[in-house]
């Protein structure tokens, strides 16, 4: 059994809390770079090109990436073989509180969604843990804009709705946001599982690099089908007319009941924040 402090979890998500909102990952910053070529518009590859020049400013430390700088949204894997000597939600929570505050991040998140009060340190952070196989802490921050999240959606599909109705629930979720995800945007799909579980697992798909396919052939194929009809929508860069409506398509799948069929659709803005580390 491996023992892992408290105390380096919290400085670990303090860091990943600040550096997810400064530094956009390489392979987002690829996809950009990729879209502005192909974007036909040219109100469209302005917007990109700004974008693009934002992330760079951004990256030399100077302001976080986007004024809306996300819920902490928590990925933990840990290991079987790993002890936490302390609290693991309170190490996380600490993290956060000290992430936002030292990296001058906007604080956003209301303790209580009737009465409206901030809780003034961005905390609580939503931890999603899985106990995997191994002696090691792995943490993933993946900040969530208001925005974005905003435009989610579950359906609690028919067995009978098959392929054909995750097509039309993913791009019709795409057509309804419109501009409001800031597009060029990354489509998170979860399939299966059950009411909760397809949304975390489509939220879950946002962090897989982009560019990358998904392991089933079955599947790759229809990311790619869904990303190009969804680009063909026209709604373009921050949905002024252009090509490029969103950056990829990722699908993540759970077994699910005989008699269920639920699909989930959770969108990323082109800032597709999300930070890792191993302990």
């Amino acid at each position: 059994m491996r023992s892992i402090e408290a105390k380096k979890i919290t400085e670990t998500v303090r860091q990943l809390c600040i550096d997810a909102n400064y530094d956009l990952g390489k392979d987002v910053l690829n996809a950009l770079e990729a879209a502005y070529k192909k974007e036909e518009s040219p109100v469209g590859k302005e917007i990109i090109s700004q974008i693009l020049e934002n992330d760079k400013i951004a990256a030399e430390g100077i302001f976080p990436m986007c004024q809306d700088t996300g819920f902490a949204v928590v990925f933990v894997e840990m290991g079987a073989g790993v002890c936490i000597q302390g609290n693991l939600a309170e190490a996380i929570h600490e993290g956060v509180r000290q992430g936002y505050k030292d990296g001058y991040l906007r604080k956003s998140i209301l303790g209580d969604p009737i009465e409206r009060k901030n809780t003034g340190d961005n905390t609580p952070a939503v931890i999603h843990l899985d106990v995997v196989p191994g002696d090691k802490l792995k943490i993933v921050v993946a900040p969530k804009g208001g925005g974005s999240e905003n435009m989610s959606f579950v359906k609690m599909m028919k067995p009978a709705d098959g392929v054909e109705g995750v097509k039309s629930f993913v791009i019709d979720s795409v057509r309804q946001a419109g501009s409001n995800p800031c597009p060029p945007i990354v489509v998170g799909v979860g399939i299966g599982g059950t009411f909760e579980k397809c949304a975390q697992i489509a939220k879950k798909a946002l962090l897989r690099p982009l560019g990358s396919k998904h392991p089933n052939p079955f599947y790759a194929k229809l990311e790619e089908e869904l990303l190009e009809k969804i680009n063909l929508l026209g709604i373009g860069p921050q949905g002024l007319g252009g090509t490029v409506t969103a950056l990829a398509v990722h699908i993540e799948t759970h077994p699910c009941h005989i008699a269920s069929f639920p699909a989930a659709v959770n969108i990323n803005c082109h800032a597709a924040r999300h930070k890792e580390a191993i302990i």
